[in-house]
């Protein structure tokens, strides 16, 4: 009988549940675990093959008869920011962000819990306790920062960090090729100044400076309304059965 290494991976198949995106069908995922001393790499090899992380876990959609789901990320280098960007922009210089390492706090949950009820207050987050946020935030085994973005202040420019009320908060991976969005969240009654376009922005604005090439994004769902914005930033990479394939326009 073989006998795997303690560190090999191991993966296994979800039972099918109803899919969060398109109405009618049902969804299926692979996955296997993050952790010990090769958590970081593995998040690595498989967000590059099209896994997303939630806490010490890595999944990919493994559905029968249905491949809407589709990797996508940014192609930083050459990435330009149309009109309609810039204005975004323009609109929140005003705000910084401030990296921190993965901490919750209640100021974050309180954040989360309005944006949640406005905007998934029928999604399977609707019922996550303090603790569930704490979880989402704490349990990783990879290289993971906490980003709050605050109004700038008169000491912003020396301390890289806003003052006031949280705006907006992403939880991100640093792999070796890009960043990751794990998840982001924002105050949603500034609906004027488009926070989440901003949060990606900004992100790839962080990859540059980093010398990064790419900002994951996560998946692209082809008929989903509420994932259609991904598709606006261009020039992105989808990953099909051929690999990552270059999307232009």
């Amino acid at each position: 009988m073989s006998e795997h290494p303690r560190d090999t991976p191991q993966f296994y198949l979800t039972a099918p549940s109803p899919c969060p995106y398109l109405p009618g069908r049902e969804e299926r995922k692979v996955f296997t675990h993050l952790v010990g001393d090769r958590a970081a790499a593995l998040n690595d090899v498989l967000t590059q093959g099209g896994f997303r992380r939630s806490q010490s876990i890595a999944y990919r959609p493994a559905c029968e008869g249905c491949k809407a789901c589709v990797s996508v990320r940014i192609c930083v280098a050459d990435f330009q920011e149309s009109r309609s960007f810039r204005r975004v922009q323009a609109h929140n210089a005003d705000i910084v962000g401030q990296v921190k390492p993965p901490t919750p706090t209640s100021e974050q949950y309180s954040l989360f819990r309005t944006y949640v009820t406005s905007r998934h207050g029928t999604g399977g987050m609707a019922d996550m306790s303090v603790l569930d946020y704490a979880m989402m935030v704490e349990d990783t085994h990879v290289h993971t920062r906490l980003i709050e973005y605050r109004k700038r202040g008169p000491d912003s420019r020396i301390l890289d960090r806003g003052t006031g009320d949280l705006m907006a908060v992403a939880l991100t991976d640093i792999l070796s090729d890009g960043l990751s969005m794990v998840y982001s969240f924002y105050n949603p009654l500034a609906q004027d100044r488009s926070l989440g376009t901003y949060l990606i922005l900004d992100h790839v604005t962080r990859a540059r400076q980093m010398g990064l090439p790419y900002v994951y994004l996560g998946y692209w769902v082809q008929g989903s309304r509420k994932m259609d914005y991904k598709r606006r930033f261009l020039p992105q990479e989808r990953l099909s059965p051929h690999g990552w394939e270059r999307i232009e326009d």
